[in-house]
C-alpha cells in the first residue's frame, strides 16, 4: 500500500487510466487520503501495434483474493516496494509468496521506490531474494518518472522472453 501502482500506471499509459481509489479507511498501515480498493488499468501501446495491458492492484494483504484472479492471466508482474516502509523485506516476503509462481519462472520484476528514505539497500533486497532461491531483477524507481516504469515494463518482458527461450531450446 502506496508504492505507487497508481501512480505508475498513470505514468506510462497511453490514454487516461482507469483508477479505482477510495477514502483510506486503514491508516494503520498507510496514512496516505486514498487507496486502490479495485483494478486501475492503463494500456500501453507496443511495437508492431500490440497493446499491454496494466493492471494496478490493492496492495492490502486483505485484497489478496484479487491477486489470485489477476494473475491467472498475467504475463508477469512488477511489484512496486516503498523502501520508506518499517519492515520492506517483511512486506516483500508476502508479496512474492502470492505470486510465487510467477516470481519462479522469472515473469517478476521488482522497483524499490523511497530508497534514500529507508535503511533497506538494493544488495539486502538482492540477497533477501537469493536466500528464497530467486534471481529477480531489482530496481530503484521514481514511479512518478515515465523513464524508471517503462524500465520496469522492459525489465520484465525481457526476463519473459528469456523464460520461453529456455523453455523452447532442446536440452543434451
Amino acid at each position: 500500500m502506496g508504492a505507487g501502482k497508481t501512480t505508475a500506471i498513470a505514468a506510462i499509459s497511453d490514454a487516461a487510466p482507469v483508477r479505482t481509489e477510495a477514502v483510506n479507511s486503514d491508516r494503520v498501515q498507510h496514512s496516505k487520503e486514498l487507496t486502490t480498493v479495485g483494478f486501475d488499468y492503463g494500456e500501453i501501446a507496443l511495437d508492431g501495434g500490440d497493446r499491454l495491458r496494466l493492471y494496478g492492484m490493492p496492495g492490502q494483504d486483505r485484497f489478496d483474493f484479487m491477486w489470485k484472479v489477476a494473475s491467472e492471466g498475467a504475463l508477469g508482474v512488477v511489484l512496486l516496494s516503498d523502501n520508506s516502509r518499517p519492515e520492506p523485506l517483511k512486506d516483500l516476503a508476502l508479496y512474492v509468496e502470492s505470486f510465487r509462481a510467477m516470481a519462479e519462472r522469472g515473469a517478476m520484476v521488482i522497483g524499490i521506490g523511497r530508497l534514500g528514505s529507508g535503511h533497506t539497500s538494493v544488495e539486502s533486497y538482492t540477497a533477501w531474494l537469493a536466500g528464497q532461491g530467486l534471481s529477480l531483477p531489482v530496481f530503484t524507481v521514481d514511479v512518478r518518472r515515465r523513464d524508471d516504469v517503462l524500465l520496469l515494463l522492459d525489465a520484465l518482458l525481457y526476463q519473459i522472453e528469456a523464460a520461453r527461450l529456455l523453455a523452447d531450446t532442446p536440452h543434451a
